[in-house]
């Protein structure tokens, strides 16, 4: 057993390689090397290499092995309970990602829910259609992300924005300019791919992109086609294309390679007029595979939960209001949303 302090026999407690059920004796997203990891999903902050055993929700089995390679995994059934060193441990879908989980823990009748990342259907009709959606789950300490945790954060309703998408591409095909849409490669890429409309020209993807649309196909996810960039032989097709690519791609030779035309970042961050100005780019589509302020409420007060311990994002604003609610809260320092490979996680 690890060496981790545990005076008040909690479930999770926060550890130098990251969050540790010391009862169980195994890590949750760990950041660095250990021997038993359970991980909510596979963006780079929170699915790692070098763990000597993986446990993940089998719906996100595929895009793991795509991003870590050949690793030890146990895939694991939304719902469907196992015994990890005499904990009963079962994940639940978070709605994020394809395969996001919130990680539920069950020892001598405490039960606590750890969410990783989650994002929670604010508006009828407004779901994310490229993974199963949240379920709240029942539990006495619920750890929560903040990431965009503060009042200002709220969403407009998916199909809105998915409306201001499809009518700046078509205006720009219209003109002849190609469209070019920076979004995380894992998630946010396929989001966009299932939800604008196909009709009004072909779609272009980066390497990254359909790596993991691949892995979102296998798992039987409807995409339209698409195109790799590399695959487009006639460039007057670039004129009506919409062309999705990781942030990363922004301002390089790929880029360049597309000839004339608009750029738009889709991301929770483009709420704020001066996130669009530094990213520098024509529009900003607000979309966000997080839950905003009053989706976190709503996650939260659904638990149930008594104590709740706040992880990356705006702890501080969080942990107050909660405290103003009467509910026990605190905050884990975590290394989530530091380097997040190609920054996929808004």
């Amino acid at each position: 057993m690890h060496a981790h302090a545990n005076a008040d026999g909690d479930l999770v407690v926060q550890g130098p390689e990251g969050l540790y059920c010391p009862a169980g004796d195994f890590h949750i997203d760990p950041w660095r090397p250990v021997a038993r990891a359970v991980i909510t999903h596979a963006h780079a902050d929170h699915a790692r290499r070098g763990h000597g055993a993986y446990l993940a929700s089998a719906a996100g089995a595929g895009v793991l092995r795509a991003r870590l390679g050949d690793i030890t995994l146990q895939p694991l059934a939304y719902g469907e309970g196992v015994d990890v060193g005499g904990v009963r441990v079962s994940l639940h879908p978070a709605g994020h990602v394809l395969g996001s989980a919130q990680v539920r823990l069950e020892h001598r009748g405490q039960v606590w829910v750890a969410s990783g990342d989650y994002f929670l259907s604010g508006h009828a009709g407004d779901h994310n259609a490229t993974c199963a959606p949240f379920e709240p789950v029942r539990c006495h300490c619920f750890i929560t992300e903040s990431t965009f945790g503060l009042p200002v954060y709220r969403w407009r309703p998916q199909r809105e924005v998915l409306a201001q998408v499809n009518h700046w591409w078509r205006a720009n095909a219209d003109a002849g300019r190609s469209s070019l849409l920076l979004a995380y490669s894992f998630g946010k890429a396929q989001r966009l791919l299932a939800g604008v409309d196909a009709t009004i020209g072909p779609l272009v993807v980066h390497d990254s992109v359909e790596a993991i649309n691949a892995a979102y196909r296998a798992e039987g996810v409807a995409l339209p086609p698409t195109l790799r960039l590399a695959d487009v032989k006639d460039k007057a097709l670039l004129k009506r294309a919409l062309v999705i690519a990781p942030p990363a791609a922004a301002g390089g030779a790929w880029a360049q390679a597309l000839g004339e035309g608009s750029d738009a970042f889709a991301s929770g961050w483009m709420q704020l007029r001066g996130a669009r100005r530094r990213q520098g780019v024509d529009r900003g589509f607000v979309l966000s595979d997080h839950a905003d302020w009053p989706g976190l409420q709503a996650a939260i007060a659904a638990t149930g939960a008594e104590r709740v311990i706040v992880t990356h994002g705006y702890e501080a604003v969080m942990v107050r209001w909660l405290q103003q609610q009467g509910l026990r809260a605190g905050s884990f320092r975590t290394e989530y949303g530091g380097d997040a490979g190609d920054g996929d996680r808004a």
